[in-house]
């Protein structure tokens, strides 16, 4: 079965200072996107479908679009602020996007089976999309939904620069995940991991905890899931100009209702992202090392 890849890149860049997804990191000027579609590419993936801003799509069309359609069928869809249920309204002040759940939901229509979904902005590594990948093929059309999670390590996610949010995995002894709470405010300190939970309340990790770094796969039932839970979102925290939907969040009610069953595929990957701009040097160290291995080619979207 064909897979889709389903890119989240209508973020706004709020706390690096700019569109991440357009900024270079490797030697050739290759963005973290580049590399996300080429590896997911490499595991047999041949149509990709981008969520981005309406105003930007032109702009990211130019810069990265129109190198993969020798390779890959691209599509767009919009995230766009007003896009809510009926009944629904903007409240003032709100102008970044609705998040992570509402840019997939934003894909609907767009998708055609199963599909992977990530970050426009994450390094995710071959390795967790050849695993992936091969998984989605032998997803069962109909009944209860199987989906998979790659699960990194949490320590292996964050940033030295400031704190980052992370959806933190409790996972059967079997491997099925159990559910995602997420947590803000990640930081080291103290040779441990602190962390902002539910409520407010305070939390110490010791670092090995598997965390969801949005690197899913999906059945197109998660779209039921996506438009309830959205418009629960709405009339809970519709209000709060910041809150944002998210993807776990809808993940998370589909397992407790039984509605979806969840493979965690672990990985020993490491991440690169750049939450902060001063992550940049370090990840531009990091993929030049990759390249000087041999583990990609060069130039890395070479047309043909």
């Amino acid at each position: 079965m064909a897979v889709d890849l389903v890119v989240m890149a209508a973020g706004a860049g709020s706390r690096f200072g700019g569109l991440k997804q357009l900024v270079p990191v490797g030697p050739g000027g290759e963005t973290l996107t580049d590399f996300a579609v080429y590896d997911a590419w490499r595991a047999g993936i041949r149509r990709a479908v981008f969520v981005v801003r309406r105003e930007k799509e032109r702009e990211f069309h130019k810069v990265l679009g129109r190198k993969y359609e020798s390779r890959l069928e691209v599509v767009y869809a919009h995230q766009e602020l007003d896009e809510v249920p009926r009944g629904f309204a903007v409240p003032p002040g709100r102008e970044k996007p609705w998040g992570t759940g509402h840019a997939v939901l934003s894909a609907k229509g767009r998708v055609t089976g199963p599909f992977v979904a990530i970050n426009a902005d994450d390094w995710y590594g071959a390795e967790s999309f050849r695993a992936l990948v091969p998984f989605l093929s032998m997803a069962a059309p109909a009944g209860r939904a199987d989906w998979a999670l790659v699960a990194f390590r949490l320590r292996n996610t964050l940033s030295s620069h400031g704190s980052v949010a992370r959806g933190i995995c409790t996972v059967s002894p079997d491997g099925r995940l159990l559910g995602v709470t997420e947590h803000t405010d990640l930081r080291a300190e103290g040779g441990g991991i602190l962390g902002t939970g539910p409520g407010g309340a305070g939390r110490r990790f010791r670092g090995d905890e598997p965390v969801s770094l949005n690197l899913w796969g999906f059945t197109p039932a998660l779209f039921d899931d996506l438009e309830s839970g959205f418009a629960r979102f709405l009339a809970e925290r519709g209000s709060d100009p910041k809150a944002e939907f998210y993807l776990p969040a809808a993940v998370d009610a589909a397992l407790k209702a039984e509605r979806a069953g969840v493979s965690v595929l672990p990985t020993e990957e490491e991440w690169f992202g750049v939450t902060y701009r001063e992550d940049l040097p370090r990840v531009r160290a990091a993929v030049t090392a990759r390249f000087e291995a041999g583990l990609y080619p060069s130039p890395l979207w070479n047309p043909g």
